[in-house]
């Protein structure tokens, strides 16, 4: 499969990452992020570990439960974190530090050669975001600030380990593992932070049914499969269309005004994406397991 096909079907992940706000909104009870965050992730990884019927062997549960933790239990629960503490736009700029924090992290993990390129690009969607997301009355509160920082930083090296650590499965099963190892480690925080949720209505189920399937399962496969594929630095770059997308369908479906200052921030946002898509001198560091 050509490298091209790889970039658009990992750019599906993000894209669909952005609808998380507009159906959180319309159709998931509110003040349960947790508990959402917990139905998202382990239906969805009981599914597929039900379709690979596969577990981990050896020093692998200690790897995937620790990528769980990252991508999943520690990262959704800071950015729940920062959603509550922050205005939106802050927590979405301070997310954006991503693709910044995986180029220094690759470079310190996998010996990844850092790009003038890739740091273009990753500042100019940082800047991008915030002109997309930002508003003037935007305050910081220092919790909030520090967890955006945590959840970014949880990510960045969710996605270089991933990159680093990949096992002798198919993406399927190692996806199954980590959406698992990441919901179970949600079940404690949930009973200890939050009460128990007043019965699910249809479309509350319906909300919960999407995210776990599409929004979990669906696409952190093409996510796992675009990061064993691609650079981490390409792939991290790509998270810049999540914003991108829930803009636009905050305009859409929820009649949110974009301003012409938003409209500069989505052109550098994708003037950014296609930047990081240049490909590297292949170096060995990209090789190792």
């Amino acid at each position: 499969m050509s490298r091209h096909t790889d970039l658009l079907l990992t750019a599906l992940a993000p894209t669909i990452w952005g609808s998380t706000y507009v159906v959180t909104t319309l159709l998931l009870p509110p003040d349960y992020p947790l508990t959402m965050a917990l139905l998202r992730a382990l239906p969805a990884g009981l599914l597929l570990l039900l379709l690979v019927r596969q577990l981990p062997q050896g020093h692998w549960w200690g790897r995937v439960f620790l990528l769980g933790a990252l991508n999943f239990s520690l990262f959704w629960s800071l950015l729940f974190v920062a959603a509550y503490r922050l205005p939106g736009g802050v927590a979405a700029t301070l997310g954006a530090l991503q693709p910044l924090l995986v180029i220094l992290l690759a470079r310190l993990s996998l010996g990844t050669p850092i790009r003038a390129l890739a740091i273009v690009g990753a500042l100019g969607g940082i800047f991008g975001v915030a002109l997309l997301v930002l508003t003037p009355q935007a305050t910081l509160d220092p919790l909030g600030v520090a967890a955006g920082l945590g959840g970014a930083l949880s990510m960045a090296l969710g996605t270089v380990l991933s990159r680093r650590w990949q096992p002798p499965t198919s993406t399927l099963t190692f996806t199954a593992w980590q959406l698992v190892a990441g919901g179970v480690l949600l079940i404690p925080l949930v009973m200890l932070l939050e009460p128990v949720p007043p019965s699910l209505s249809l479309p509350n189920l319906a909300g919960i049914a999407y995210l776990s399937l599409i929004g979990a399962a669906f696409t952190y496969l093409l996510w796992f499969r675009g990061i064993a594929r691609l650079e981490p630095a390409t792939v991290s770059s790509l998270g810049f269309l999540s914003p991108l997308s829930a803009a636009l369908l905050g305009w859409v479906l929820l009649q949110q005004s974009l301003s012409p200052l938003q409209l500069v921030g989505m052109g550098l946002v994708l003037g950014s994406v296609w930047l990081g898509q240049h490909r590297p001198t292949a170096h060995p560091g990209l090789l190792r397991t």
